[in-house]
């Protein structure tokens, strides 16, 4: 193996062991989400029998939701749900679109691509032209 196809292996195994899931996931989900959406997502939470229209449990819906659909049902909130947006910066809602996929895929057979597609958001969240030095150098004043 060539050292650039080291270092690429190498980035690539940082870059997916950086992506699971995380303290600071968990805490917001405990914090913003479990109370009604359960702790392992299956819509059973403390006072989700309380609720006039039951959470979903994520292994049943969040598989055919987009990434955005997700991200704007949790920053706008949808029916029972109440929006995020303004207690929750666009990193931490980012965090809770991955914490949904990630309980949903709990206990269930994974579609091929599901697999992957914590790595790609991770790879499409990073600036590229700045890590590789392509951006342009600022502009010195006179």
């Amino acid at each position: 193996m060539t050292l650039s196809g080291l270092i690429t292996t190498s980035l690539l195994f940082a870059l997916a062991a950086g992506c699971g899931r995380n303290e600071r996931m968990d805490l917001i989900y405990a914090q913003r989400c479990a109370n009604c959406h359960g702790a392992g997502g299956r819509g059973d939470g403390t006072i989700a029998a309380s609720l006039q229209t039951s959470p979903p449990d994520f292994r049943d819906t969040v598989q055919r939701k987009s990434n955005s659909q997700i991200r704007r049902a949790i920053a706008e909130g949808k029916g029972a749900m109440p929006a995020f947006d303004p207690a929750l910066r666009p990193s931490e809602i980012n965090d809770m679109l991955q914490m949904v996929r990630f309980l949903s895929r709990e206990g269930r057979d994974l579609a091929w691509w599901e697999k992957y597609d914590t790595l790609i958001a991770a790879h499409c969240s990073i600036p590229w032209e700045a890590a590789l030095g392509l951006d342009d150098a600022p502009e010195k004043k006179p």
